[in-house]
């Protein structure tokens, strides 16, 4: 791996140096593996009954001569086929499959097979307008589809070890290097939609090669300068875009591309929320390796805006349908929210950044409140619908019927003609592992209790390191030195080997090294325990740190309170005032009409209710809360009256919100009215 600026720098561990066991989220990664690949291979190829049609083999068929035909879909379509490839670039990692691997195989390809002369690949512009190429960096998304064929490119080859898809990636790459940046007779340019920033800095990892990283750095410092190169672009047009064919617009709107100012002097999440964090995430990077104080401090003003004013309680942001965008502070409707489930994993992209740069428990609080809540959310239990939109409250009537409610679905889809999140799914929990841990030469950091093994080199020897997890049920985690041996061939993330041998055993060697144990900042009474004795570590910045030499069988586990705590909003935030939300452990509760009855809003939990955790009829492995409420009811054939509602005592049932959706389609709320 290329050097960084901080020697300090804790990074995420090679994938195949952990293996995921646990009892919740293997459910997840086997269901990525066994269902969820194959059935968007099927999509992918326009072969799911009744889904729309997703045109992107079709596509590069056509772009690759193979058969004939108009493009299909929309100017980012290749990008579901880069994002599906990096998906089984991560699951090849840690499971080998031959029978995938050819056909992973085959659709690069295919790939290839469309890649023009000079290093060019995009589907819209070699079928549709081969001569526009580069003209429309505003709307088209050229380098933002280049990204993401870069990223699914490093993922294979560090997956497979092998070279053909890093190949095309790097011309590709090369060809855009060629024609953007600061140099006589290059183009200042940079996408309306970021992505390629942060797919440069992986393929600077991987390759080493300096000038992706320095070109990755240009697209991000340009952005926003004057003269604004995408308004130059758009006056050029004619002020006209492909998205409003024939239509002249008045005015075009920078903020909403992150594009209204550089990038350093931007103090609050504004326009498309995905882009934003998409950006943020390279921004953090560049800081990383370049050791950026300024970038560093602007990522830290924009993480502070985003997560402390613009997200919601489940981890989703981008509060408006209109742009699916950030509005403003404490704006954050929950019958309209958009929440895109991308949005949630570039926010998970974003801290386990800045958790690189700072291994604060801020940041890994939030990266586990999007993938325990949205993220999941955004997958059925079968694994073959989703959710684009994560909404707070849900009223199928008003979807249907109300057009400011029609993005709101009360079922998840079976794809979307833009099926942006499904293969993202796919490939955050495919790569779940880089997320667990990260690590430097004499710490390892413990973000998210997720059972698993994991080997790295810590005090100079290979430690190999059991972790039990309890979570989200239980609040119990425990992690267990396995084996201390020679160091091997494992490193961080961006190097290519083979897990070395581990020698344990009774005359294996001493360690010596730093456990940090994240303490969540939902966990109000949290103890320790090192070899089944109580121990008092050092917490600092929420991550509790116990350094010692370390032997085989040592114990270091974590005891996290799992009672129930109702969360209350920031006076400012309207939507919520007067009610309350439930969380339990890292994840948040929703309440269903299923178990409650509709309407939901008529539903009321008094203050002195106590929330009590119950097994559920529905599934065995889930544990439901269970309190006394109010049903309020008034006169039934008048739309006023001078009469107050009638109070009757009902039972109230909440099931985790990642789980909602999965019975019968009917009304859903996060956020319940609370009595005294």
């Amino acid at each position: 791996m290329p050097n960084l600026a901080s020697a300090r720098a804790a990074l995420p561990l090679d994938l195949r140096s952990v293996h995921i066991q646990d009892s919740y989220w293997n459910r997840y990664v086997e269901l990525i593996r066994t269902t969820v690949i194959p059935y968007q291979w099927e999509a992918l190829n326009d072969r799911v009954p009744d889904a729309e049609p997703s045109h992107a083999i079709r596509n590069f068929r056509i772009a690759a001569g193979l058969e004939e035909g108009e493009f299909g879909g929309f100017f980012f379509q290749d990008t579901d086929l880069y994002k599906w490839l990096e998906a089984v670039g991560y699951s090849l990692a840690g499971h080998p499959d031959a029978d995938l691997e050819k056909v992973a195989d085959e659709a690069i390809e295919l790939i290839a097979g469309a890649q023009l002369d000079d290093g060019y690949v995009n589907t819209y512009f070699t079928v549709a307008k081969p001569g526009d190429r580069w003209t429309n960096l505003l709307d088209c998304h050229e380098m933002y589809s280049a990204g993401h064929l870069i990223e699914g490119a490093v993922a294979y080859y560090h997956g497979t070890g092998k070279m053909r898809f890093l190949d095309v990636a790097r011309r590709l790459a090369d060809h855009i290097d060629e024609r953007f940046g600061p140099n006589p007779g290059q183009l200042r340019g940079y996408d309306g939609h970021q992505e390629l920033e942060l797919a440069l800095v992986k393929l600077y990892e991987a390759t080493g090669e300096r000038r992706y990283l320095e070109l990755a750095s240009f697209q991000i410092e340009e952005r926003g300068q004057e003269p604004n190169y995408l308004v130059a672009e758009w006056e050029k047009r004619g002020r006209v875009s492909p998205w409003n064919p024939g239509a002249v617009q008045k005015s075009v709107n920078m903020a909403y591309h992150q594009a209204h100012k550089p990038v350093r002097e931007q103090e609050v999440a504004i326009g498309h929320a995905v882009r934003a964090v998409y950006m943020y995430t390279a921004m953090a990077d560049l800081a990383l390796h370049k050791g950026d104080a300024g970038l560093l401090a602007a990522c830290k003003r924009l993480w502070s805006n985003m997560t402390n004013k613009q997200m919601y309680v489940n981890g989703s942001i981008g509060s408006t349908h209109h742009g699916e965008a950030f509005t403003f502070d404490y704006d954050l409707p929950n019958d309209t929210n958009y929440s895109e489930t991308c949005a949630s994993i570039g926010l998970i992209f974003f801290a386990r950044r800045m958790l690189q740069l700072e291994p604060k428990g801020e940041y890994a609080d939030v990266m586990e409140r999007a993938l325990y809540n949205t993220v999941t959310a955004g997958i059925a239990g079968d694994g073959k619908h989703y959710f684009y939109v994560n909404p707070m409250e849900v009223w199928p009537a008003a979807s249907e019927g109300n057009p400011g409610k029609h993005h709101v679905k009360a079922v998840r889809q079976k794809w979307y003609g833009c099926a942006c999140c499904p293969p993202n799914v796919a490939r955050l929990l495919s790569s779940l592992g880089h997320y667990i841990y990260t690590a430097n030469e004499d710490t390892l950091y413990a973000h998210l209790y997720i059972g698993s093994e994991a080997t790295h080199s810590l005090g100079g020897k290979q430690v190999t390191l059991s972790q039990k997890s309890g979570l989200p049920w239980a609040g119990e985690a425990g992690f267990t030195v396995a084996a201390i041996g020679a160091v091997g061939t494992v490193g961080a993330v961006g190097t290519v080997g083979t897990v070395g041998a581990v020698q344990g055993g009774a005359d294996a060697e001493a360690a010596t090294f730093t456990l940090a144990l994240r303490v969540p900042s939902w966990s109000k009474a949290t103890s320790f325990t090192l070899n089944g004795q109580p121990v008092q570590p050092e917490v600092t910045d929420g991550y509790a740190r116990l350094t010692r030499e370390w032997r085989v069988g040592d114990t270091f586990a974590i005891s996290l309170d799992m009672e129930p705590r109702r969360v209350y909003s920031h006076s400012q935030l309207r939507a919520n005032a007067g009610r309350v939300a439930l969380q339990r452990g890292p994840l948040v509760y929703a309440f269903e009409e299923t178990d409650n009855g509709a309407p939901l809003a008529a539903l009321s939990l008094p203050r002195a209710s106590a929330l009590r955790p119950v097994p559920s009829d529905w599934r065995s492995d889930i544990v439901l809360l269970e309190m006394d409420g109010i049903r309020l009811s008034g006169a039934e054939d008048s739309l006023y009256s001078g009469e107050p509602p009638t109070a009757t005592p009902q039972k109230l049932v909440a099931i985790p919100y990642t789980l909602w959706g999965n019975r019968k389609p009917g009304e859903m709320s996060v956020w319940i009215r609370e009595t005294p």
